[in-house]
């Protein structure tokens, strides 16, 4: 009787990771300061290094992408966003921060669990081309050609982006979660596929505005989470954060049809810098 598990033949055959793209982790705690306080500082000393050591991102345990950022507000007083092939090892590393000699004085207060992913409404090149068509373009026109060839040239690079994405130097960084509605009469679900890959290409030439300001990876998180999807935000000044969730909160896709669950706003830190900033074993 197998109980469950896989044979260690079966064992074998199956692997954790995805055909394409990583898994996906935010991961938010607090520090309980009355275990903080009751504690000695030679085991907060020993807590820190341990909590460095899980968090260094150019460690031996690391995951493929790994990012500390300290939280505004009371929801949370720092966070973690973790990417890799293999959820275990994204879990591990919150498995080591619980064992470490602070372990006891952290709470987990949220988490999001999701995938990279390739969205359905990016255009292929035929998709592309058409588009350009019915836009006004000539197919037999230099000017098509040579926005076709960019584009073809260019996709490859964004759905690598997509899927295995590096983290870009900008130090605000904001999470949430988000479904898209299925109520009666707004039901995304519902709706052909053209009428909802219009309203997110209006949605998309609004993030547009921002470039160079804002970098955003959505990853998905239906059958794996409560939301269906999680949406990461980096931003040279955290103004630019609110001005692009509000400037796209008109569009179509967003205003009718679009839910969205808590926001995790914070800023980019070394897990030494959190640490100072949340004031556990300051150094002086």
């Amino acid at each position: 009787m197998s109980h469950g598990r896989p044979t260690s033949e079966q064992s074998q055959e199956v692997s954790l990771e995805p055909l394409e793209g990583w898994h996906c982790s935010h991961l938010y705690y607090t520090f309980d300061r009355v275990v903080l306080a009751a504690m000695t500082q030679a085991d907060i000393r020993e807590g820190r290094l341990g909590v460095e050591a899980a968090l260094d991102a150019d460690g031996p345990e690391a995951t493929t992408r790994l990012q500390t950022s300290v939280i505004s507000g009371q929801k949370a007083d720092f966070g973690l966003m973790l990417m890799d092939p293999n959820p275990l090892k994204i879990d591990a590393v919150h498995q080591r921060l619980m064992a470490s000699k602070l372990g006891p004085a952290l709470r987990p207060v949220y988490s999001f669990v999701s995938m990279t992913e390739i969205s359905e409404y990016v255009p292929t090149v035929e998709q592309y081309s058409k588009k350009l068509i019915e836009d006004g373009d000539e197919e037999s026109s230099p000017a098509f050609k040579a926005k076709v060839k960019a584009y073809e040239t260019r996709l490859p690079l964004m759905n690598r982006h997509r899927l295995t994405p590096d983290f870009p130097a900008s130090p605000a960084t904001c999470f949430y979660p988000m479904n898209k509605k299925r109520k009666v009469g707004e039901n995304w679900f519902t709706l052909p596929f053209a009428e909802r890959n219009r309203m997110m290409a209006e949605h998309a030439r609004s993030g547009m505005e921002f470039a160079g300001k804002v970098s955003q990876l959505i990853t998905v998180g239906v059958g794996l989470e409560d939301w269906e999807w999680g949406v990461t935000l980096w931003a040279r000044n955290p103004q630019f954060l609110k001005e692009i969730v509000y400037r796209m909160r008109f569009d179509e896709a967003s205003a009718r049809y679009a839910e969205f669950g808590p926001f995790y706003t914070g800023y980019v830190k070394t897990p030494a810098e959190m640490l100072d900033h949340c004031r556990v074993g300051m150094k002086t």
